[in-house]
């Protein structure tokens, strides 16, 4: 029995048969067990090395899993005759694996390096480790360990391996093979230019040769190198060889002395050399400009048109403009608190259009949501990856970690001038992430909360903004209902004003009432808002809130009866806003029957419509809407009008999706509710705008749907939404709604919902790079269709195989995966799902090199495309495979005209990326063909997709066609 860890990790039996490991995240547990044979190995541990800082839910019966196949792989290579040397334990809280340590080639090439170095001759000891070295076959844990994780693992293991070559090259120099050593020295200061041992010894090594003037410009390169990448000159060790070397020192010559060498290498190198990987590097002082941006984010909402007063305030923020002559070294911030409705957003929002000049790389905007009565608060990583794709990173480059998104979020920003308006924050920790690191930008921060954390950790400047003066609030109600009106009764005015109590929002919906009633005296409209009070308890006993409560009271009960109930069940939706199919769905009304009633609502300020079609609340108004609800609506009718939004979503997802990818295999949906009304969608154009446009609120139901036991509308809308995601690159956005639905899943005794849930959390994890992850999720899933008998969802979830299978470079299982969809597509007549099958294995078969048996499935499948007839997608992609079938075949000509073929159909169903990749390889087939100047055109034509797209494949592209020959 042999384990293997220097290089891919293997395990052996007895007589050489491998035992096989086929999960990267099998070898990497097996791995972390065996670096630390005989002692237990804590859970946590092995979950944080599986999974990093933020592991699925799932991850400790994934854990579970993934040990006992390790467990039984061990098993296998100890055989029967083990006799107990070999077992893997769970105890308390983690594992132990207990093997022989000779088993072990790591454990058996440190003892050999331990017993080499007790070593005189240096001989012996250069042929003992020699052979420790003969034992690395790759870097350690080479297929199971990457990035932070292979740091955290190997970091020592690869600096032991490096310190004992060079001890094996001292024993070499000392025993006069300098000539042998040369070729071999030169490679390894290429590898390891930072190691001043290396160069030391390769000095030491050319000048014994013979090579003397080589030996001084091999240090003026060490020297170099040095001080280009750390800015430091090189060590005394290495200062000392050089002049010797220039002085002729006897003591160079093997022959001196002991005649070993060992003495003049470790005075070249120092006696505390450098660690094996090198020092680290200095980040110099200067900072590269920041590119220009193709699109400059200009994010902010539109102003309050009737904004009055605040020129204290204003004249405050304009003198902490930041013009970068001052010495500061960190962003400036500013908060602006008060309370609801004292116009904290309409003051930041008036100065930043004011001073949006001074920031010349954009202004970025997000209501933070932090007081929102229903709606859940938004999280930094949502709000960081809006403002990443703003500044056009591409999605599939926005780090899954929090904190590596807003690391990248400052690097960004750290040679840039920005506005950044964070509006309604709930508090300074969900701030904080979102904040730059360097001055020059600045960030306005709003909230009802002090925020005092920010002023004291992060420097930022307090702004406490006050209710408005009498006058200004006089200002404000001449503005809106003329001057000549409000000046003919300053009585009412001012008691209008009282009942208001100074605040904008209140102000501003009587002033709508107002205006909307032109003939109504002043009076009338003070008279109606004294008898209001009361009508309500205050807000937390706050007297301020008595009188805005009476403002709400007394505009509402001016509202039709249907308009204020749609008002009450308004405060069911989750926000951020909603647009009027979903309202019509809220009160079971039909569309055209709910526009009157947004258009009453938007005229009383109770509502506002945000962007054309889309209509919106403040908080304030959402918490007083809430209460109404729970006053005037049972409770069966906030459940069924829950229902019916939800239902709403749904649907109209379902219908999104059949219009975008018709050739796909939907889950089996309810009838929708009666009364619901399902979006008017006709083409994919439309289904996109409304997937983009209703991104939050689509969430948001999700939310919304699992807390309130809605599970079957939680899973099968958040299965829906996997493909659209996943298309787009949001793939933070698709893990995060998936995660939701793992949290309820406990309580979704579907066994056909936990099944998808499943497949549509693979779909998320594994284009985060999780691939591993993925494939268990994958194969969870197809065992529980199995059981229930589905060949479809099994079918389905084989695809999905062979996607993770691809992206882990296993062709053959890719293949295996497709011929498994295939018979059950053919099994259960779905000819759509047939077609994509067939494709898949004449692709793989492809890349397996199989090019006639490639070129027979994707003809059948391409054949079956046309007989069906509604997915265009489809019949592209498979042109496309044959396009690359017969430019690898070598017909130049019909491998044009098939590719061409495929970016018609792309372009008539608005498939931007995939028409990308056929340009990409027509101008891969144009270049073989020896027309570099057509590949040119044609990558160009790819290239301004991929940069419209802002996708990660074009900095390759760009890099491509920089060495084209011109």
């Amino acid at each position: 029995m042999e384990f293997r860890l220097l290089g891919p990790v293997e395990l052996y039996t007895d007589d050489g048969q491998s035992v096989s490991l086929q999960r990267r995240q099998e070898r990497l547990m097996l791995a972390v067990l065996l670096l630390d044979p005989d002692r237990v190995v804590n859970a946590e541990r092995l979950v944080s090395v599986l999974w990093g800082q933020r592991p699925p839910a799932t991850a400790r019966a994934t854990l579970q899993a993934l040990m006992s196949r390790v467990r039984k792989a061990v098993r296998v290579a100890a055989g029967p005759e083990a006799d107990g040397q070999v077992r893997l334990l769970a105890l308390g809280e983690g594992y132990r694996l207990s093997v022989p340590s000779e088993s072990v080639d790591l454990h058996r090439f440190q003892r050999m390096v331990e017993r080499a170095r007790i070593l005189t001759d240096p001989r012996q000891r250069s042929a003992h480790l020699t052979a420790a070295l003969d034992l690395w076959r790759g870097p350690a844990l080479a297929d199971a360990a990457t990035g932070t994780v292979r740091e955290r693992l190997c970091g020592g293991l690869e600096e032991s391996r490096l310190t004992a070559l060079l001890d094996r090259i001292d024993a070499d120099l000392a025993v006069g093979r300098h000539r042998e050593l040369v070729s071999e020295l030169a490679e390894l200061v290429v590898d390891h230019p930072l190691q001043e041992r290396l160069h030391g010894q390769l000095m030491l090594a050319l000048y014994r040769s013979g090579r003397r003037a080589d030996a001084l410009a091999a240090y003026q390169n060490a020297r170099r190198l040095l001080v280009t990448e750390l800015g430091l000159e090189p060590g005394p060790s290495l200062r000392g060889l050089h002049a010797a070397v220039i002085a002729d020192s006897p003591g160079l010559d093997p022959a001196f002395g002991s005649g070993s060498g060992e003495a003049v290498v470790a005075a070249a190198s120092g006696a505390e050399p450098r660690t094996a990987s090198g020092a680290p590097g200095r980040a110099g002082s200067a900072r590269e400009v920041a590119p220009p941006l193709a699109v400059v984010p200009a994010q902010l909402p539109a102003g309050v048109a009737a904004f009055v007063g605040r020129t204290a305030y204003l004249s405050r923020l304009d003198a902490l403009l930041p013009d970068g002559t001052d010495e500061r070294h960190d962003p400036t911030i500013v908060t602006i608190t008060g309370t609801a409705g004292v116009g904290k957003t309409s003051l930041a929002l008036r100065w930043a259009h004011h001073a949006r000049r001074s920031f010349p790389d954009g202004q970025l905007y997000m209501d933070l949501r932090g007081f929102d009565p229903e709606a859940t608060s938004a999280s930094p990583s949502e709000v960081l990856h809006a403002f990443l794709h703003a500044l056009q990173v591409p999605a599939q480059r926005i780090p899954a970690m929090p904190a590596a998104q807003s690391s990248l979020f400052r690097s960004l920003l750290a040679d840039r001038r920005m506005l950044i308006v964070l509006d309604n924050a709930q508090n300074a920790d969900q701030v904080r992430p979102l904040l730059p690191g360097a001055a020059g930008s600045m960030v306005v921060i709003t909230s009802r909360n002090r925020l005092s954390g920010l002023t004291v950790v992060e420097g930022a400047h307090p702004m406490h903004v006050d209710l408005l003066t009498t006058a200004e609030a006089r200002k404000l109600l001449a503005n809106r209902l003329g001057a000549e009106r409000a000046g003919a009764e300053p009585d009412p005015v001012d008691e209008i004003i009282s009942h208001c109590s100074r605040l904008p929002l209140a102000l501003a919906i009587v002033a709508a009432r107002a205006a909307a009633n032109p003939g109504f005296p002043l009076a009338v409209i003070a008279n109606e808002l004294r008898a209001a009070r009361g009508g309500l308890d205050a807000f937390d006993g706050d007297e301020t809130f008595t009188g805005v409560r009476a403002v709400f009271s007394w505009s509402y009960r001016a509202l039709d009866p249907r308009a204020a109930r749609l008002f009450r069940l308004f405060s069911l939706h989750p926000g951020p806003d909603i647009a009027a199919p979903a309202a019509a769905s809220l009160a079971g009304v039909p569309v055209r029957e709910v526009r009157p009633l947004l258009a009453a609502l938007t005229g009383a300020h109770l509502l506002f419509e945000q962007s054309p079609g889309r209509y919106g609340s403040h908080d304030l108004l959402r918490a007083y809407a809430t209460e109404l609800a729970y006053v005037h609506e049972a409770a069966s009718e906030r459940a069924q009008a829950q229902r019916r939004l939800f239902d709403h979503y749904l649907h109209t997802a379902e219908l999104a999706n059949r219009l975008l990818y018709p050739g796909q295999q939907l889950m089996s949906l309810a009838a929708p509710s009666p009364g619901v009304a399902v979006a008017d969608l006709a083409a994919p154009p439309q289904a996109v705008a409304w997937f983009t446009s209703e991104q939050r609120v689509l969430l948001g139901v999700i939310n919304q749907a699992a807390e309130n036991g809605f599970d079957r509308h939680t899973w099968q809308l958040a299965g829906i939404l996997t493909t659209f995601f996943h298309r787009c690159g949001l793939w933070h956005t698709m893990a995060a709604t998936q995660q939701t639905v793992v949290t309820a899943a406990g309580r979704i005794t579907d066994s056909a919902g936990r099944a998808h849930l499943h497949r549509s959390l693979a779909v998320a994890i594994a284009a985060l790079g999780r691939d591993d992850d993925a494939q268990a999720h994958l194969e969870f899933a197809l065992d529980q269709f199995r059981e229930l008998g589905d060949s479809n969802s099994q079918a389905d979830t084989h695809m999905g195989l062979v996607w993770v299978h691809g992206r882990l470079g296993q062709p053959e299982l890719g293949l295996y995966h497709a011929e498994q969809a295939l018979t059950l597509w053919r099994k259960t007549g779905q000819l759509s799902g047939e077609a994509n099958a067939l494709n898949n294995i004449g692709w793989w078969h492809a890349h397996l090199g199989h090019y006639q048996q490639a070129l027979a499935y994707c003809g059948e499948a391409l054949n079956l495309h046309r007989e069906i007839g509604d997915d265009r997608h489809g019949e592209a992609v498979t042109l496309d495979s044959l396009g690359f079938i017969h430019h690898h075949l070598g017909q130049h000509d019909r491998a044009v005209t098939l590719y061409e073929q495929a970016l018609e159909r792309y372009r008539e169903v608005s498939s931007r990326y995939y028409e990308s990749r056929t340009l990409t390889r027509l101008g891969e087939l144009h270049l073989a063909a020896g027309d570099p100047a057509l590949a040119r055109r044609t990558w160009r034509q790819a290239l301004a997709i991929l940069d419209e797209l802002t996708h990660p494949d074009a900095d390759q592209l760009r890099d491509r066609l920089a060495a084209l020959p011109e």
